[in-house]
């Protein structure tokens, strides 16, 4: 997008700026934003186009506080069904407890439009800050995002550039050290299962890092198996099931995340195979569920308290002595080899 000249990025967006943009008075711009009056089609889709071009939010408490700010900070998650993400919010309300901000959590179904909605909805309460999982978002919430002026933290993932700070892992790196442990362990017919493919990007991430650790072995895939909806026990049994009947052979099944590999290790289990002598099985998430399997999978920690703990201290001004912004914090998942990995000979 071009932006007019003298344009001030620091600077907050006005009616008058989209009134600019979409060559309509800034009357007809509020009476569009506010849904209120007689505006044509044409010209309602002129200047919606126009703001949502320009990253520009409504504020919804103009002239109610001076400080144009609230004390809440937006929480943004995919999932709350997911159990690493209660964990991150807990992380982000002990630090928040004692500094006046309070989270306030939506939920997008790892949904690119329902992101962009509820983001919408929160830029226009002028919050004090954003923390928002993931680093990929819609053209519009990219704008959204780039214009609020607010501390700005993306969580979960550091494998790409975000728009001003970011805490997490690499799961890029995560997926090439679950593949080397494997591959060290003697395990060559590896199947990978995944839920909420493609939207997960994260999932993704892993599954490019530990293809391409299997690439520098002379390796690939054996199978596959996709699922786009979300995390369960039953699922992780369904999808286990069917990459087993398919390909029989395989002696390794690595899942986007621990819940649906619990539910294959229960099925494996109950078919009475040798885990992990004939087949091994892995996870990612580290989450408290595995601790009440019959065997321990074998899983990754993902740092989720200590992600949420680092995002709330960049928001409050909390890290490095008070300078909000412009941080990125990686930090290290630990590889859990459980019961479900055979010993590396």
């Amino acid at each position: 997008m071009t932006k007019s000249a003298g344009f001030d990025p620091r600077r907050p967006l006005t009616l008058r700026d989209v009134s600019e943009a979409s060559g309509v008075s800034e009357m007809t711009v509020s009476r569009v934003l506010r849904n209120r009056g007689d505006v044509s089609d044409a010209t309602r889709e002129r200047v919606l186009e126009a703001a949502r071009n320009l990253g520009y939010v409504p504020n919804k408490i103009a002239g109610a506080l001076a400080s144009q700010r609230v004390n809440l900070v937006g929480v943004i998650i995919p999932s709350l069904s997911n159990m690493v993400f209660p964990e991150v919010l807990t992380g982000i309300s002990e630090v928040l407890e004692d500094t006046g901000l309070q989270p306030v959590v939506g939920v997008t179904n790892y949904l690119p439009e329902r992101e962009e909605s509820v983001l919408y909805e929160m830029l226009s309460w002028r919050p004090s800050g954003i923390i928002l999982a993931g680093l990929e978002h819609s053209a519009a919430a990219q704008a959204m995002l780039a214009q609020a002026g607010i501390p700005i933290v993306e969580i979960m993932d550091i494998d790409g550039q975000p728009v001003d700070s970011a805490v997490g892992i690499s799961h890029r790196r995560a997926g090439r050290q679950m593949a080397e442990t494997i591959i060290a362990a003697g395990y060559r017919r590896i199947a990978f299962l995944g839920t909420q493919m493609p939207n997960d990007h994260r999932a993704r991430k892993r599954l490019e890092g530990f293809e391409d650790a299997l690439a520098r072995h002379g390796l690939t895939l054996a199978d596959r198996e996709f699922y786009s909806g979300g995390s369960a026990l039953l699922k992780g049994r369904e999808m286990t099931e069917a990459v087993l009947k398919r390909s029989p052979d395989v002696d390794f099944l690595y899942y986007s995340n621990d819940m649906i590999g619990a539910g294959g290790l229960l099925y494996c289990l109950d078919k009475g195979l040798d885990v992990p002598g004939k087949i091994g099985l892995a996870g990612f998430n580290g989450v408290e569920l595995l601790d009440g399997l019959p065997r321990r999978l074998a899983t990754m920690d993902a740092c989720r308290l200590e992600i949420g703990r680092k995002a709330a201290e960049i928001v409050a001004g909390k890290a490095h002595g008070g300078v909000i912004g412009g941080e990125v914090i990686e930090l290290s998942p630990t590889l859990q080899p459980g019961d479900t990995i055979r010993k590396a000979p």
